[in-house]
């Protein structure tokens, strides 16, 4: 299933439904945070209106998910 653009709102809740937990803030951009067996992956999310489909690809990167496991969040 392809990516489409996302509210910051909606990729913070698909997070937390995977176990993130806001680390912080500075200025519009959020650090999420999620202690795995290999060690903690952490996220940046800009807190933005739409996030772009690159940006959001770098999120799923970072964070250690498919397109499909975040899809089905």
């Amino acid at each position: 299933m392809p990516l489409k653009p996302l509210s910051y709102r909606q990729i913070k809740r698909k997070l937390e439904a995977a176990g993130f937990q806001i680390v912080s803030q500075k200025g519009s951009h959020v650090k999420f945070a999620k202690d795995t067996i290999e060690g903690k992956r952490t996220t940046i999310v800009p807190r933005y209106k739409e996030v772009t489909i690159g940006t959001i690809s770098s999120i799923l990167r970072q964070a250690g998910l498919t397109v499909d496991e975040f899809e089905n969040l």
